[in-house]
C-alpha cells in the first residue's frame, strides 16, 4: 500500500450531459467531462465557455452609485479640480490604481495617487491621510480595491469637505460607509449581474463608463490584477483575463517589458502563469517592504531607461522578500511545534515581534499548506501595543464570517471566506486564538483537516490523446474556479520508473493499461521511488499536457500524487547491509520479525524499531500486522510459520529479506541415483578414506565434497555404513530404509526447497505465494502445496 498525500475528492459527471455536450459541440469526452465538472452543462453555457459566444461586457450602469460617480468625476476634470486615487499595496490594488491614473490622466483629469504605508498607516483609508489630502488641496479622492469597511474615514472625509467615491469588491460589512457613491458588485441596491470582480475589475467598469465604451487597452492591467487577487476565473473575470492576455502578447506597456526582460521572459510567450508567478509577485513585493509607489510608476511609465530602473530595483525587492519569508516562515513553524502543536489547535494564531508584516500572508500560507489548519500570522507591535495579521483559510473555514463574530475585539479587518487581513490589540490575540478554536472545533470534523485535492474526474490511458489535450487547451486561461484540470489514472501498471534531477528529487514514470502507455514527471516526488514496489497497480493523479521534444509532441502527465491500494511486495534479498535496508523502510507502521532468537540481539542493533520474535505457528497466527510493514529479516524454519503469519492479514508491505548465513541451496542437493551410486561404490570398494580421497571422488563425479560428506552423514545415521577415523565402510547388518527416514536429510531436504521457494524465487513467485495467502483465495493446505 501507498497512503496517498491528501483526500482525492473526484467528481463524476452526469452521463447524459456529457454525451450531448459531445454530440452537439463534436468535442472530445475529456472536455465534456471537464466542462461539466465545472457546472457548464447547457450546450449554450459551453459555447459561451469554450467560444465566447455571446459574451459582452456588462453595462457598468448598473452598479449603484454609478451614474453619481461619473457625473461627480467628470465635473472635477472639466473644472480641474485636484482628484487623489487611493489605492493598495498589493498586486490587485498596484493594477487598480494604474488602471484609474490612465483613465483619468487621458481624460485630462488633474490627477495623482495615494498607497498608504502598509507599516507606518496599515490597511485601507485613514483620517490622516485624508487630513494631508485636504491640505494638498485635493477636492475628489477615489479609493480603488479599498474602502467599504472605512465607515468612521468617511465621516471625516465628509467633516474635511471632502467627496468621497468608493470602489472596491471586498465584503461589505454591516454597516457601509456614507461617500458620494460607492460603486461595488455586491451591493443589496445593485443590479450589476456578476458579483465576482476583483478591486481592479470594478476600476476597470468606472473606466469603461467614463470613457462610455469598452477601454480595451486596459484591459492587459485589468488581467494581471484579476489574477494576482485569485477570484474566479469566470463569468466577466475570465472575459477580463482572457481579451487581456492576448493584448499581453504583444504588450506596448515599457513597464511590463522591462519586468519580462528582468527575467527573460517573451511577451508572446505570456500566460497566466506567467502573470501568477513572475508579474503579480513582483509587483506585490514593493507594498511588502516598504512604499508600493514604485509599483504603480513602473506600470505608468513611458521611459523605458526608467522602466528599466525600476525593475532591476523590485526584482532586487522580491529576492530580498523571499528570504524574509524563508526566515519567518521558519521561526513560525517552530512557535507552532513548540508551544501550539495541532493535535490541540484547530486554528494557528502565531505571532512575534519584529516579524515583517508585508510577508506574513505568504507565511500563512506556507504553514496552511505544512500544518493544514486555519493560520493567522501576527506581527506584534509592543510600543503600541498592537497586531497586525494575515489569515489563510481551509475548506470548510469561513474567516470572513468567523472573524465577523469577533468584530468587539477586531476594529479592523477584512478579507474572504479564505483570506483575510488584520489588526487588533496584543492583549487581544489569546483571547481571538480561543475563539476561533473553539468555533472551528464545533464546525470541523476530522476528516477536514485532512488537505483535499479535488480532481474533475477518473479516466483512462485510452482517453488521453494529443488531439483531446490540444483540445482541453479550450478551457484556459486557468485560475480560482476555473483550475488546471487535475485527473485520476487508477490501476495502471509501471513499465518503468526511475529517479531524475541533480538531486535525485523527481520521480520519472511510464505508465501502461493494455496497448496504452503514458510518460509522466512529479516534481519532488523522487522521494516515492523506494515506496513504489515496480510490480504494483498504481493510482495517480496530475494535470495532462503536451511534451514536445525535437518536433515530437507526446501527451504527459504531471504527476501530483501517487496511491497504492493493494499490498505490496518489496525485494530486498540481495542485500547484505542493514544500513542500506533501513533507508528504505518507513519509521512508522513497521515491524521486524525475526524467527531465531539469536539473531534478535544482531537486528537490535541496527534497528530502533519494532523487533519481534516468533517462534511457533501460534506466535504468528495471534500476530497483529494489519496495516504494517512487515520486514522478513531472515528464513523462517518451515514455510508454514509465513502461512500462519499472513494469512487472512491485511499487511501494508512486506519487504522479503531472508538473510541466511550458511546456504543450502549452492551446494548441489543429491538425488536417489547420487545416493545409490556412491552406495554401490562404498559396496564395491569396500573401506574408502575420506578424508584421502574424498576431494578426489568429489571432482571425478563433478560434484561438491559437501556433498559427498552429506551423504555419508545420512548413510552413517540411517546405519547403512559405519565410519571410523574417516573411513567409510558398508554395515552388513543394516536394516532396510527409506532416506526420508533420515533427520539430517530431512533437514536438509526442507531447507533446500525453502531457499529455493523464498529466497532464490523470481519476484512473481515470490508475490503470488504471499498473495495466495492473503487474499485467502486459497485454502490453508492449498497454500502449503502451491510450489510442492
Amino acid at each position: 500500500m501507498l497512503q496517498s498525500k491528501t483526500r482525492w475528492i473526484v467528481r463524476k459527471p452526469d452521463e447524459d450531459k456529457q454525451q450531448l455536450l459531445v454530440q452537439q459541440l463534436n468535442i472530445s469526452p475529456l472536455l465534456a467531462t471537464l466542462l461539466v465538472n465545472r457546472g457548464i452543462e447547457s450546450i449554450e453555457a459551453a459555447q459561451n465557455f469554450l467560444f465566447d459566444h455571446k459574451q459582452d461586457f456588462h453595462n457598468p450602469f448598473l452598479f449603484a452609485d454609478m451614474d453619481i460617480a461619473v457625473s461627480r468625476i467628470k465635473k472635477a476634470i472639466e473644472l480641474q479640480e485636484p482628484i487623489l486615487i487611493f489605492g493598495d499595496y498589493d498586486a490587485d490594488g498596484v493594477t487598480s490604481t494604474t488602471v484609474m491614473m490612465k483613465v483619468l490622466r487621458e481624460l485630462g483629469a488633474n490627477v495623482q495617487f495615494y498607497i498608504p504605508n502598509r507599516f507606518t498607516e496599515g490597511y485601507g483609508p485613514n483620517i490622516p491621510a485624508f487630513e494631508y489630502a485636504t491640505e494638498i488641496g485635493i477636492k475628489l479622492i477615489i479609493t480603488v480595491d479599498t474602502g467599504i469597511a472605512a465607515v468612521n474615514e468617511a465621516k471625516a472625509a465628509a467633516e474635511l469637505g471632502l467627496d468621497l467615491i468608493i470602489t472596491d469588491h471586498h465584503e461589505p460589512g454591516p454597516e457601509l460607509p456614507k461617500a458620494l457613491a460607492i460603486i461595488h458588485p455586491k451591493l443589496p441596491n445593485g443590479q450589476y449581474p456578476f458579483h465576482g470582480l476583483a478591486g481592479v475589475g470594478v476600476a476597470f467598469k468606472l473606466a469603461h463608463a467614463l470613457y462610455g465604451e469598452v477601454p480595451e487597452h486596459l484591459l492587459e492591467i485589468a488581467a494581471i490584477g484579476t489574477i494576482a487577487d485569485l477570484v474566479s476565473l469566470k463569468g466577466e473575470n475570465r472575459l477580463i483575463v482572457k481579451k487581456g492576455l492576448a493584448r499581453l502578447k504583444s504588450t506596448q506597456n515599457v513597464g511590463i517589458k522591462a519586468l519580462l526582460k528582468q527575467n527573460k521572459v517573451e511577451s508572446s510567450a505570456i500566460t497566466e502563469e506567467t502573470i501568477g508567478f513572475l508579474i503579480a509577485p513582483r509587483l506585490n513585493a514593493a507594498g511588502r517592504l516598504d512604499s508600493a509607489d514604485p509599483a504603480v510608476d513602473l506600470l505608468l511609465t513611458d521611459d523605458i531607461f526608467e522602466a528599466e530602473a525600476i525593475a532591476e530595483e523590485i526584482e532586487q525587492m522580491n529576492k530580498e522578500r523571499q528570504a524574509i519569508v524563508s526566515e519567518i516562515a521558519e521561526q513560525a513553524i517552530k512557535e507552532v511545534e513548540d508551544h501550539y502543536p495541532i493535535d490541540e489547535n484547530a486554528v494557528l494564531v502565531v505571532g512575534k515581534e519584529g516579524w515583517n508584516a508585508g510577508v506574513i500572508g505568504i507565511v500563512a500560507s506556507k504553514l496552511v499548506e505544512k500544518f493544514y489548519r486555519p493560520t493567522i500570522v501576527l506581527s506584534f507591535d509592543k510600543e503600541k501595543g498592537l497586531a497586525k495579521g494575515s489569515a489563510r483559510s481551509i475548506l470548510g473555514f469561513d474567516l470572513f464570517q468567523n472573524l465577523s463574530q469577533c468584530r468587539d475585539i477586531l476594529p479592523h479587518f477584512g478579507g474572504h471566506p479564505m483570506a483575510a487581513g488584520m489588526t487588533l490589540e496584543l492583549k487581544n490575540v489569546a483571547e481571538l486564538r480561543e475563539r476561533l478554536n473553539s468555533a472551528a472545533k464545533e464546525q470541523l470534523s476530522a476528516e477536514d483537516f485532512i488537505p483535499v485535492t479535488s480532481l474533475d474526474g477518473a479516466i483512462t490511458l485510452n482517453d488521453i490523446s494529443l488531439p483531446a489535450l490540444e483540445e482541453m487547451h479550450m478551457l484556459s486561461p486557468y485560475g480560482m474556479d476555473n483550475p488546471k484540470p487535475k485527473i485520476l489514472i487508477e490501476e495502471a501498471s509501471i513499465a518503468n520508473m526511475r529517479k531524475i534531477g541533480s538531486d535525485q528529487n523527481h520521480l520519472k514514470m511510464t505508465i501502461t493499461s493494455g496497448s496504452d502507455s503514458l510518460d509522466g514527471v512529479g516534481f519532488g516526488l523522487g522521494s516515492l521511488y523506494e515506496h513504489i514496489s515496480p510490480y504494483s497497480k498504481v493510482s495517480l493523479i496530475g494535470e495532462l499536457s503536451i511534451n514536445e521534444w525535437n518536433n515530437i509532441k507526446k501527451p504527459q502527465i504531471f504527476l501530483q500524487d501517487v496511491a497504492i491500494k493493494e499490498w505490496q511486495l518489496f525485494d530486498i534479498r540481495g542485500m547484505k547491509r542493514f544500513e542500506q535496508i533501513i533507508e528504505l523502510i518507513p519509521k512508522s507502521n513497521s515491524t521486524w520479525i525475526v524467527f531465531n532468537e539469536e539473531n534478535a540481539n544482531k537486528v537490535q542493533n541496527f534497528v530502533n524499531g519494532n523487533i519481534v520474535i516468533v517462534k511457533s505457528n501460534e506466535q504468528a497466527g495471534a500476530l497483529n500486522i494489519d496495516h504494517h510493514n512487515v520486514i522478513l529479516t531472515e528464513l523462517p524454519p518451515a514455510k508454514e510459520i509465513l502461512v500462519h503469519l499472513f494469512s487472512g492479514k491485511k499487511p501494508s508491505r512486506i519487504y522479503a529479506h531472508f538473510y541466511k548465513t550458511d546456504s543450502a541451496f549452492f551446494s548441489t542437493f543429491p538425488t536417489r541415483e547420487h545416493f545409490k551410486w556412491f552406495y554401490a561404490f562404498i559396496f564395491k570398494k569396500g573401506p574408502f578414506n575420506l578424508q584421502k580421497y574424498g576431494d578426489d571422488l568429489a571432482k571425478h563425479k563433478g560434484w561438491s565434497r559437501e556433498t559427498i560428506d552429506f551423504m555419508s552423514q545420512v548413510f552413517f545415521e540411517l546405519d547403512f555404513v559405519k565410519i571410523n577415523n574417516g573411513i567409510i565402510s558398508i554395515n552388513n547388518i543394516s536394516q532396510k530404509r527409506d532416506l526420508t527416514d533420515s533427520l539430517i536429510f530431512e533437514q536438509r531436504r526442507v531447507q533446500y526447497a525453502l531457499e529455493s521457494e523464498l529466497s532464490y524465487s523470481t519476484y512473481e513467485q515470490l508475490r503470488s505465494f504471499f498473495d495466495s495467502i492473503i487474499q485467502g483465495s486459497v485454502k490453508f493446505e492449498e497454500a502449503m502445496k502451491e510450489w510442492t
